[in-house]
């Protein structure tokens, strides 16, 4: 059994994730694709209203079974489009740890701040400001395999530019290039923790 290829999308709120993953699921004919979103991650959490901490707990918890659900997945044979916003500094480790980086075609999704900002109010169901707070730490890891503009292309475009690119993904990997240089997280780095890994199978 192959091991699954995943489209990894990273962008602020309200850049065009979703609605390139949407396109994605139309266009890409050759495989049965799933989208994993860390929006409906976040909707399966009951609604009980929690304090700050307990809410930051929680939150952590959800992105850290997300990264191990889209490895799940993928190590099975499914090919994936990932939705998701690496605003926080550990979330790319964490991701370089458990995803296998070869496999990975890591995809920026960028929008102009006015449009951003346009977007959220228009969609009014995020807090005012989000998609701004994430701009400068969401892509300052500053390498992709393919870089998307959602101002000036629309999603469907992105998604056909995507698909056109996937038979040629570089050699190495955003995500191995990436695997090399991160930070540590946890006093290992991601490359240390996938070596483990490897060593006790």
């Amino acid at each position: 059994m192959r091991p699954g290829r995943i489209i990894f999308l990273n962008g602020t709120s309200s850049s065009g994730k979703s609605s390139i993953a949407r396109e994605l699921l139309e266009v890409v004919d050759d495989t049965v694709l799933f989208h994993l979103a860390v929006d409906s991650f976040n909707a399966m959490r009951s609604k009980r209203e929690l304090g700050e901490e307990e809410l930051d707990a929680a939150l952590r918890r959800t992105r850290i079974g997300f990264h191990r659900s889209i490895a799940a997945m993928a190590d099975v044979g499914n090919d994936l489009v990932v939705d998701h916003v690496l605003s926080e500094p550990w979330r790319l480790p964490d991701c370089l740890a458990v995803l296998r980086p070869e496999d990975v075609l890591f995809v920026g999704v960028h929008c102009p701040p006015d449009e951003l900002v346009r977007r959220e109010r228009a969609r009014g169901d995020r807090p005012p400001g989000l998609a701004m707070s994430q701009y400068q730490q969401v892509h300052s890891h500053g390498d992709y395999d393919l870089e998307c503009d959602t101002g000036t292309a629309s999603p469907r475009d992105c998604a056909l530019r995507i698909k056109e690119f996937l038979p040629h993904r570089p050699r190495p990997t955003a995500f191995s290039r990436l695997l090399l240089r991160c930070p540590s997280v946890g006093g290992q780095s991601p490359a240390d923790v996938r070596l483990d890994a490897a060593g006790e199978r």
